[in-house]
């Protein structure tokens, strides 16, 4: 592995702090590793773009998925796993999910969260799409990341507030990261980061550690509409491919169904309208009532979500209409308010009440079911630079995510992280890095890229390469991020300018890397698989496209793509760590 070289225009780091770990997100898979790692006795540092409660995990409605109800086995949750992520799926990192997940939800429970239980006290689980069982535990109706979130806030807040600081947990909040800080050799040595506002810490710093946990999210930004919060702008993944790190899958973007339609006009984040809405029994529809999903599969609207929104838009196409409907008004008031208060709220606050009147409906951006490259034990090809949650492609996930298993990816794989650092630590392998120099040219060596070209960049991606995709359409959006890209590159090279640093500048530079990629990798799987939909290829094809596309960038940024020889994730590395020479 050797890095790229290319770092984000910024200034030189104006203050440091050292650490064991640092972990840069604070959704269910930062906070769980953070939590794990500090437990563990490692010196922490958790560093989160804008408060700690405000990455993705909160906005998840539907719930957690586990093998925990009467009848169900992991083998069931298995099955259900590979059967959506369509051929492409790591059945070991899959086994490990389900095998490993029901636990992981107890101590979950155990570190605060509480989930919905029967008058019996039992965990009232519920069914989404894709599931043949009901495992799915929420919590507040449809509230069920706010609580896993809160939970885990809380449990960071009590340790800092009893006075257990020094067991070695620090948090610092409305920082972006920059990119990783590595010694002569390659290794991870740390991050910088742009801290927003006054506080300890202010501008331009670096967290020096030795390993560094990536869970920064989605980047469902780099679309027009989306379920993700503004903060999910593929930082992570950017961060990764700059530091020479191979990403994989990105072409995998799972839009999610039933997102309530504000128009064709509305970009940012959209309200969702939860899985568990259709699994308890609402049915999608067209304007003149007709169930158009039944008969297309035999879940009908509670097949797995690349079905259910490729049915949508085939419906949307032959109808020349804006958008679907889902109609629940069968279940009356008192449901809605007492198993999805939030979605009523989110329908009413836009006009729509979906006691009296169906509601309109469309897929948008959700799930990067890709990401940066790992092992089973969290780790990228980078040594110490580890990744979970959406972020990361441990291959769980295939070609297209199963309902409710991302909240479990991240809480598995985040102790799996967790427990790997402190055997190093524990091996005494876990030793402080000296950064290499960061040199600090006169003029910016790499363009940033103007705040309003976060709008543009959006554009192109929804037009090109949304739900419907096809050579043409990716061929004009590689054409139009490649213009974008130029422009800054050559305004930077004839007079030395660049737009200033800054985090609308940092943010759009990272959505147009990530935009390249998954446009690169969209153009080279020539058939339709999962969530990657390919008009001009409709048919899955097994016996070309039956492996993944890995991603690293070149020092030129350039793009160096090739596919695996087979569905197999590939090692990571193909060295051991120092110990265990």
């Amino acid at each position: 592995m050797t890095s790229t070289g290319i770092r984000l225009h910024a200034p030189a780091p104006g203050w440091s702090i050292s650490a064991d770990v640092v972990v840069v997100g604070s959704g269910v898979a930062g906070l769980t590793a953070a939590l794990r790692c500090e437990a563990a006795g490692l010196n922490t540092v958790v560093v989160t773009k804008a408060r700690l409660d405000d990455g993705s995990t909160r906005w998840a409605q539907g719930g957690i998925a586990a093998a925990l109800g009467d009848g169900d086995t992991p083998e069931q949750h298995l099955d259900d796993t590979l059967v959506a992520g369509a051929g492409l799926c790591d059945e070991e990192a899959v086994r490990i999910l389900v095998t490993e997940g029901p636990d992981a939800v107890r101590r979950l429970i155990d570190t605060g969260a509480h989930f919905d239980e029967s008058a019996e006290g039992r965990l009232e689980l519920t069914r989404e799409g894709g599931h043949h069982r009901r495992r799915i535990a929420h919590a507040g109706g449809d509230a069920t990341g706010a609580e896993i979130s809160r939970a885990l806030v809380e449990a960071v807040n009590d340790g800092i507030s009893a006075g257990t600081r020094a067991r070695g947990l620090r948090t610092i909040e409305n920082a972006l990261v920059l990119d990783l800080l590595t010694d002569a050799e390659g290794r991870t040595a740390g991050v910088t980061l742009h801290v927003m506002g006054e506080g300890q810490h202010d501008g331009v710093g670096a967290v020096h550690a030795p390993a560094v946990v990536l869970a920064t999210g989605g980047m469902g930004q780099v679309f027009s509409a989306t379920t993700n919060p503004s903060v999910s702008t593929g930082d992570g993944v950017a961060l990764a491919l700059r530091a020479g790190a191979e990403v994989s899958d990105l072409e995998f973007v799972q839009f999610h169904p039933t997102v309530l339609f504000l128009g064709t006009d509305a970009e940012g984040q959209q309200p969702l309208v939860s899985e568990a809405v259709r699994g308890e029994g609402a049915h999608l529809v067209d304007g003149d009532g007709v169930r158009f999903m039944v008969g297309q599969h035999e879940l009908a609207e509670l097949a797995p979500r690349d079905i259910v929104a490729k049915g949508i838009m085939r419906r949307m196409q032959d109808q020349d209409a804006e958008h679907m409907f889902l109609d629940a008004r069968h279940f009356g008031a008192s449901m809605w308010e007492h198993r999805f208060p939030t979605i009523l709220a989110a329908c009413r606050a836009h006009g729509i009440d979906p006691v009296t009147e169906p509601i309109p409906i469309a897929p948008a951006a959700h799930y990067a079911s890709g990401g940066v490259r790992t092992d089973a034990r969290g780790r990228t090809t980078v040594p110490g630079l580890y990744a979970c949650g959406e972020v990361a492609c441990t291959g769980v996930h295939g070609a297209n995510r199963l309902a409710s298993n991302s909240l479990l990816e991240g809480l598995v794989y985040a102790e799996r992280i967790a427990a790997d650092i402190a055997a190093a630590r524990a091996q005494d392998a876990l030793h402080a890095r000296v950064p290499a120099p960061v040199p600090v040219p006169e003029s910016p060596a790499h363009p940033l890229l103007a705040p309003e070209s976060r709008f543009a960049i959006q554009r192109i991606m929804t037009e090109g390469a949304g739900v419907l995709r096809s050579e043409n359409s990716l061929a004009r959006a590689a054409d139009q991020l490649q213009r974008l890209h130029g422009e800054a590159r050559d305004a930077l090279d004839e007079n030395g300018k660049t737009a200033e640093p800054g985090v609308d500048t940092w943010e759009a530079t990272n959505l147009l890397c990530v935009a390249r990629v998954l446009v690169a990798a969209a153009r080279l799987r020539e058939e339709t698989r999962g969530c990657h939909w390919r008009e001009d290829r409709g048919e899955r094809d097994d016996a070309n496209w039956r492996r993944h596309i890995v991603v690293r960038l070149n020092p030129d940024r350039s793009l160096a793509v090739r596919t695996t020889d087979t569905a197999d994730f590939p090692p990571t590395r193909h060295h051991q760590r120092p110990q265990e020479q």
